[in-house]
C-alpha cells in the first residue's frame, strides 16, 4: 500500500497539522500579558487541544499495535512499524511539553495562580466583573456546544432511521414480488394438472375403444387378415427375386 493511500499517513498528517496549530497558539499564549481573561481562554483552548491530540495519538498507537500482530497482511515490515512508533512517541512528547508549560504558566507563580482560579471558576479579587463575564460566556458556549451536539446526534439518528425505513420498504417490495411469483407458479401448476387429467381421460377412452374393437373382431376377420398379409408377402418375394 502506497503512503498516500495508507490510512496511517492520512491520520498522521491531520495530527501533525493539529500539533503545528497547537504550537503556534502556544507561542501566542507566551506573548500574552498575565492576569487577563484572554489568557485564561487561550489556556483552556490549549489544554483542550492537548487532550484531543493525545487521544488521537493513543488511537493511532492502538492501530499500530493491531498492525504489529500481522505486519505482512497490512503490507508493512518491522522497520516501518518502528518508524511509526517513533513518530507517535515524538508527537506525544511535543504535546506533553506544551501541556506542562501551559499548566506551569510563564514561570510566574502569581500568573499560574490566576489561571488556576479562573479554570476552577473561583472568584478573582482583581477582576471580578471580567471573571463573571467570561464565566457566563463559557456557560453559553458550553450550552450551545451541547445543543449542537444533540442536534447532530438527532440528525444522525434520523438519517439512520430513514435508511432503515428504505431497507424495510425494499424487503417488503421483494417479498411482495416473491408472493406474486408464487401465485403465478401455483396457477401454472394447477393448469398443468388439469391438462394432465384431461389427457389421462382421453387415453383411457382410446384404450377402451381399441379393446372393444379387438374384442368385436371375429376369428374369420383375423384369418382374412393373415391371408392378405401372406399374399402380399408372396407378391413382394416374386417382385424381388424374379424381376
Amino acid at each position: 500500500m502506497s503512503k498516500p493511500q495508507d490510512p496511517f499517513y492520512i491520520v498522521k498528517e491531520e495530527i501533525q497539522e493539529s500539533i503545528d496549530k497547537l504550537q503556534s497558539s502556544f507561542h501566542q499564549w507566551e506573548r500574552f500579558p498575565p492576569d487577563t481573561g484572554e489568557l485564561v481562554h487561550l489556556t483552556k483552548d490549549l489544554l483542550a487541544n492537548c487532550e484531543s491530540i493525545e487521544w488521537q495519538v493513543d488511537e493511532l498507537d492502538k492501530a499500530i499495535s493491531v498492525a504489529a500482530r500481522d505486519p505482512s497482511w497490512y503490507g508493512i515490515d518491522e522497520a516501518e512499524l518502528e518508524k511509526r512508533r517513533r513518530w507517535t512517541s515524538t508527537a506525544r512528547t511535543q504535546v506533553g511539553n506544551v501541556k506542562k508549560a501551559v499548566l506551569a504558566g510563564k514561570e510566574n507563580g502569581n500568573t499560574a495562580s490566576v489561571i488556576r482560579r479562573e479554570l476552577m471558576r473561583l472568584p478573582n479579587s482583581h477582576q471580578p466583573d471580567r471573571s463573571n463575564q467570561y464565566a457566563a460566556e463559557d456557560n453559553d458556549d458550553f450550552i450551545a456546544s451541547e445543543s449542537d451536539r444533540q442536534m447532530l446526534l438527532i440528525k444522525q439518528q434520523d438519517e439512520e432511521l430513514d435508511e432503515l425505513s428504505a431497507s424495510v420498504e425494499r424487503i417488503g417490495s421483494v417479498g411482495l414480488t416473491i408472493h406474486e411469483e408464487l401465485i403465478a407458479q401455483e396457477k401454472i401448476i394447477d393448469e398443468l394438472g388439469t391438462e394432465m387429467d384431461s389427457t389421462t381421460n382421453r387415453l383411457d377412452f382410446v384404450q377402451k375403444k381399441v379393446a372393444m374393437v379387438m374384442k368385436k373382431a371375429s376369428a374369420k376377420g383375423q384369418i382374412m387378415m393373415i391371408l392378405f398379409l401372406l399374399v402380399l408377402f408372396i407378391i413382394l418375394f416374386i417382385l424381388v427375386f424374379f424381376t
